[in-house]
């Protein structure tokens, strides 16, 4: 097994990258297909493609998925916190703006930075990477406060709520996923337990809120679920799982922090909406809070 590194290389800074600017754009494409197709039908076709994708990915390199490693109780506890995290997000998507949203939902590195140290003690964070943390949250709150006082309908606090219960739940996946027998198990399988869970979960839940199932929508529709699938739910998260397996998740979870900013900058690319000097200052804010999460102790450098 590949050696586990203790601070992000240039390889996983640049899958980071990656994978924090579709994540930015996808939570756009949720928002203006939530209109369309229910929240949780959405999720629930999500993941089932996301399911039969990674399905066949591991029929073809000979992943195995179902063999006996002492997994199966930790993975359906991730799966579990996984389809409530999705379920959460969609549902929230639906009450309250796609930038509120991402405000809370990436208070997760938060805690993933609270609790991580207690259980794996290489991953306690310096008080120098605290004061990034807490550079980079309050960066992103800075950059969607203008929002924040203007009155709004009655449902955006359970939205806000919801998404709150997104980001702890997104936390707390990750750290099932770095204490326990799941740390050594394959991305592939690690990924697997949380789809496949969602997939059978959030057809109950959409059919429990009285969500009409269909199949028949726009072709703007079907293109925002085939990216969510293909490159969200199945080849961003697959990389995810890689990276928890193979580097700190603490630094992982706190580079997230881009996507909130890119969710915002897709926002005035494609939606038209005004770029502010609050804009400009999350983006200094973010990348000064990730340099600090990721400075090497001085020990290590001699």
């Amino acid at each position: 097994m590949r050696e586990r590194k203790q601070h992000l290389d240039s390889l996983a800074i640049s899958l980071l990258l990656v994978c924090c600017l579709f994540w930015g754009f996808q939570q756009i494409l949720i928002k203006t297909t939530v209109a369309e197709v229910p929240p949780l039908w959405q999720a629930s076709l999500r993941f089932i493609g996301a399911t039969v994708l990674l399905g066949i990915w591991c029929v073809v390199r000979g992943v195995k998925l179902f063999e006996r490693d002492g997994t199966w109780q930790a993975g359906l506890l991730a799966g579990a916190l996984f389809a409530g995290e999705f379920s959460c997000l969609y549902l929230g998507l639906r009450d309250t703006t796609a930038s509120r949203l991402t405000v809370f939902l990436y208070t997760s590195p938060f805690v993933v930075a609270l609790f991580l140290p207690r259980l794996v003690p290489s991953e306690r964070l310096r008080p120098v990477q605290w004061i990034g943390l807490l550079i980079a949250f309050c960066a992103v709150a800075v950059a969607f406060s203008e929002g924040f006082g203007s009155a709004a309908g009655g449902r955006q606090p359970r939205g806000d709520a919801l998404a709150l219960a997104a980001g702890v739940l997104w936390g707390l996946t990750t750290l099932v996923i770095r204490a326990s027998a799941l740390a050594t198990a394959s991305a592939e399988k690690t990924l697997f337990y949380q789809v496949a869970v969602t997939a059978a979960v959030a057809p109950l839940l959409s059919l429990m809120l009285g969500e009409t199932p269909s199949l028949h929508y726009s072709a703007y529709a079907w293109g925002s679920l085939a990216a969510q699938t293909a490159i969200g739910a199945f080849a961003s998260y697959l990389t995810w799982m890689w990276l928890l397996r193979h580097y700190p998740a603490t630094r992982v979870s706190s580079f997230t922090f881009l996507t909130p900013v890119c969710a915002l900058v897709f926002g005035v690319a494609l939606l038209h909406e005004p770029l502010s000097a609050r804009l400009v200052l999350a983006l200094c804010g973010v990348a000064v809070g990730i340099v600090l999460v990721n400075q090497k102790a001085a020990a290590a450098r001699a």
